[in-house]
């Protein structure tokens, strides 16, 4: 059985761990901070067999050097000769195994241009995101364009509804008060917030979140309807499902 747990870092970044019950070797993905990493397997008589990375920007690597360093694992991401120290380079449509379980690699362009995603099959299918689609809303466009992104989360959204959705930041509360402003008509808002700030209160985290629930809260991946459209419509263009998320993307950078 795959477990997977966060494992907090810096002010909202969460590192996956990943691990099967029967062994102590384990995988963790995108380690901005090798230190917390390092804690937890210390700490649990762990080995980090392998590292997951999903784009190249340094909250998601600045641990490599001293985790590979220490424990030689084997380290898979992007080809990006900007991340030092992968050994497996993958694009979209490769894939790898990892904990015993056969990932896929989606490219997912518009945060970053060489940002990937893992996404693995099976009960339950589980995604990794990275800086990609978070609960609620989505990543900034620092290299990609709108139009890159919202192709990226159109390939997402088609993954199975009970996909388990790991993104890599604690961004749900902020996302969803801006989804309130977006989405005004969705009557699945207010009971979701509440959810997730009774989860914030315990501190717990509001991850991993679903994509079937990410269809239904998330304004990024519900360009295409008619709330979503009206809202967008009094911030900018928002005639086609493509020129609704570019406003909503724009509107939500100054929210």
């Amino acid at each position: 059985m795959l477990s997977v747990t966060p494992i907090p870092a810096f002010n909202d970044n969460y590192i996956w761990l990943l691990r099967q019950d029967t062994s102590d070797k384990v995988t963790v993905v995108d380690p901005g901070d090798a230190a917390p990493v390092i804690e937890i397997l210390e700490r649990e008589g762990l080995t980090l067999a392998s590292i997951l990375i999903t784009h190249h920007h340094h909250d998601h690597t600045g641990g490599l050097p001293e985790l590979i360093e220490r424990y030689h694992p084997r380290v898979i991401g992007p080809d990006n000769p900007r991340i030092d120290g992968i050994d497996e380079r993958l694009g979209d449509g490769d894939e790898c195994l990892v904990m015993g379980r056969r990932f896929e690699v989606i490219a997912v362009p518009g945060h970053t241009l060489d940002h990937i995603a893992f996404f693995a099959a099976g009960v339950p299918p589980l995604l990794f995101c990275g800086d990609t689609l978070f609960s609620g809303g989505c990543g900034r466009l620092f290299e990609g364009t709108a139009e890159q992104m919202h192709a990226s989360l159109s390939r997402l959204a088609a993954l199975p509804g009970d996909t388990l959705v790991f993104a890599a930041h604690e961004y749900t509360l902020a996302n969803l008060r801006f989804a309130k402003a977006a989405d005004p008509d969705n009557t699945l808002l207010d009971a979701y917030q509440r959810d997730c700030q009774r989860a914030r209160e315990l501190e717990r985290p509001t991850l991993p979140s679903n994509m079937a629930r990410e269809l239904q809260v998330n304004p990024f991946l519900r360009s295409d309807q008619p709330g979503v459209q009206r809202a967008a419509g009094s911030q900018g263009d928002a005639d086609t499902p493509l020129a609704t998320f570019t406003t909503l993307r724009a509107w939500k950078d100054a929210f």
